[in-house]
């Protein structure tokens, strides 16, 4: 990583937990290097599920969720060393059945893009970030929130920069460079799959990989949106720091659970990048990439 000192990185996500389980490694690795880093979350995960059992703090987080997930984002954001900021919209949770019900009222997902990009718009024009990262239009996994999310940050990306725009949430500030973070992408599970195989770990990708390779529209995981990955950033020296960042959010990451399958080291030999899809660009930058500030050193 290149020294990155007056350089500033956004990253937009929906709910306490998020951050963690994209994009952590990459926004460590920049912070060590110099730049600024802030997290913006959309919501305060309050109808998140409690997902480990075992968690210390399970009788609290059932009097008090809200308050639990504050705290674990506070510890997540020391570990990785970024600004955080709390949108402050309520979650929408997620909903099943079909047809699938109302959203609650006064959800997040069901807040006009005008009104609740306001407060983005006047976050991205105090801190002044040069690149955005967030989910792409399936919203990285089919949420609400994170659909919304990516909604938001799409338009607070170009309303930024306007002047006659929202002129009494600050100056105008245009942000350089917009990408969609590819932490679903299928090449990467395919990679830690054989890795696995080769090493004699048995893989939890298996039944996804068979059906990609029989069906590549398939993209092994049904909502993952088919961009082109055009970004790696190397950041397997941060692997760590990013689990321990989503070991933080201790009532939704079980240790024993999806993100914690593979070995770091298989992780670090075989697919020591995290992945990005430029989407816009204000500068000339030359792909494939491996620095998200390519073109604004």
């Amino acid at each position: 990583m290149p020294p990155s000192q007056g350089l500033r990185l956004m990253a937009i996500h929906a709910h306490p937990d998020d951050e963690s389980s994209k994009g952590a490694a990459t926004m460590a690795a920049y912070v060590d290097a110099g730049a600024e880093v802030m997290v913006v979350t959309c919501t305060g995960g309050e109808r998140g599920d409690i997902l480990n059992a075992a968690a210390g703090e399970l009788a609290h987080a059932h009097r008090d969720l809200p308050g639990v997930r504050r705290g674990e984002m506070a510890e997540a954001a020391r570990v990785l060393g970024i600004e955080h900021r709390w949108l402050g919209y309520v979650d929408s949770g997620l909903p099943q059945g079909d047809p699938l019900p109302d959203l609650p009222f006064g959800a997040f997902a069901s807040q006009p893009v005008e009104i609740a990009s306001a407060g983005l718009i006047k976050l991205i024009r105090e801190f002044r970030p040069h690149v955005i990262t967030t989910y792409d239009e399936n919203g990285g996994y089919p949420h609400p929130d994170h659909i919304h999310a990516h909604k938001l940050a799409l338009f607070s990306f170009e309303h930024a920069a306007n002047p006659r725009m929202y002129p009494h949430l600050g100056d105008a500030w245009e942000v350089r460079k917009l990408y969609y973070d590819r932490a679903f992408a299928p090449d990467r599970f395919r990679a830690l799959h054989y890795a696995m195989i080769d090493a004699g770990y048995e893989s939890p990708y298996t039944e996804r990989v068979k059906r990609w390779e029989e069906d590549q529209q398939d993209q092994m995981f049904s909502w993952v949106s088919p961009h082109t990955t055009t970004t790696q950033v190397h950041c397997a020296d941060y692997f760590s720091k990013r689990d321990q960042a989503l070991l933080a959010h201790r009532t939704q990451i079980d240790p024993e659970g999806f993100f914690f399958a593979v070995p770091e080291h298989i992780y670090a030999e075989h697919w020591p990048w995290e992945d990005y899809t430029l989407i816009t660009s204000k500068v000339s930058t030359e792909l494939p990439e491996s620095d998200l500030f390519a073109g604004l050193r």
